[in-house]
């Protein structure tokens, strides 16, 4: 850090297990990676191309060098999981990512229906071959999944393999575990907490919102994800009490 302030909480290290910021790139050019990653890569643990933005990124290849260069963990959103498999390509799907030397993998089920001992399977297949992240909850505002069912699907994938499950909201933040207007599904979230370990769960929080909920909840090392690449430092500064919304998180009361 470039100054010697008292008080701060401590924040894993990379290469964190915990404590993860999970960055969604949309599209950023070569240019703009190099740049995001000059300024961030301390506070970034791994980047998601979102959805299916990988299929259309020029420079791809170039790109993924780039965020190689500083050691970062990258992989494809789950949405182009789903359209490989969808189109019963799944082996292809792997081979791309053989062929992009991408080892981290999503599988997710947001956009279509599987069967999840189906689902587990693929997560047992992928697991093999690299770190495979899962993703519960669907994209579908309608489709409503009681807290025991979130419960029972995370511990599933888990066992399965997966390193990591994603809890789902979308790049909007308005599905999942949150209504549609953004608010955190409280109830949700805590009985979900009673049954899988906290460490193992990525909150998609891309509203400040719902980034501070989050901190407040478990503290300034949960896992969060869908971070906006301009957003990376401002969270960093939130997660450790230096942004107003958490600036009395962490302060000595006695000497406030």
């Amino acid at each position: 850090m470039n100054f010697n302030l008292s008080q701060i909480p401590e924040r894993t290290q990379q290469p964190r297990s915990h404590g993860i910021t999970m960055v969604m790139d949309k599209g950023l050019s070569v240019e703009d990676a190099k740049n995001f990653m000059s300024a961030t890569h301390p506070h970034v643990d791994v980047v998601k191309l979102g959805f299916g933005t990988s299929y259309v990124t020029p420079n791809l290849k170039e790109k993924l060098e780039v965020y190689r260069s500083y050691n970062m963990p990258i992989y494809f959103g789950g949405t182009l999981f789903e359209a490989f498999l969808i189109r019963n390509q799944f082996e292809d799907y792997i081979n791309v990512c053989k062929e992009y030397n991408v080892s981290y993998m999503e599988v997710s089920d947001g956009s279509i229906e599987i069967p999840h001992a189906e689902k587990c399977g693929y997560i047992e297949k992928l697991a093999k071959i690299g770190v495979v992240l899962s993703e519960v909850g669907s994209k579908d505002a309608a489709h409503i999944i009681p807290p025991y069912k979130w419960i029972e699907l995370m511990r599933a994938e888990l066992e399965a393999g997966s390193t990591y499950v994603i809890a789902e909201a979308r790049e909007a933040g308005n599905v999942g575990i949150y209504r549609g207007t953004g608010e955190v599904r409280e109830g949700l979230v805590q009985e979900i907490l009673t049954q899988i370990p906290e460490e193992k769960i990525i909150w998609e929080a891309p509203q400040k919102a719902q980034q501070l909920y989050f901190l407040e909840l478990i503290g300034c090392n949960v896992n969060l994800g869908n971070i906006a690449p301009n957003e990376v430092i401002p969270l960093e500064a939130m997660r450790i009490g230096l942004r107003g919304d958490t600036f009395h998180l962490y302060l000595n009361k006695e000497t406030v």
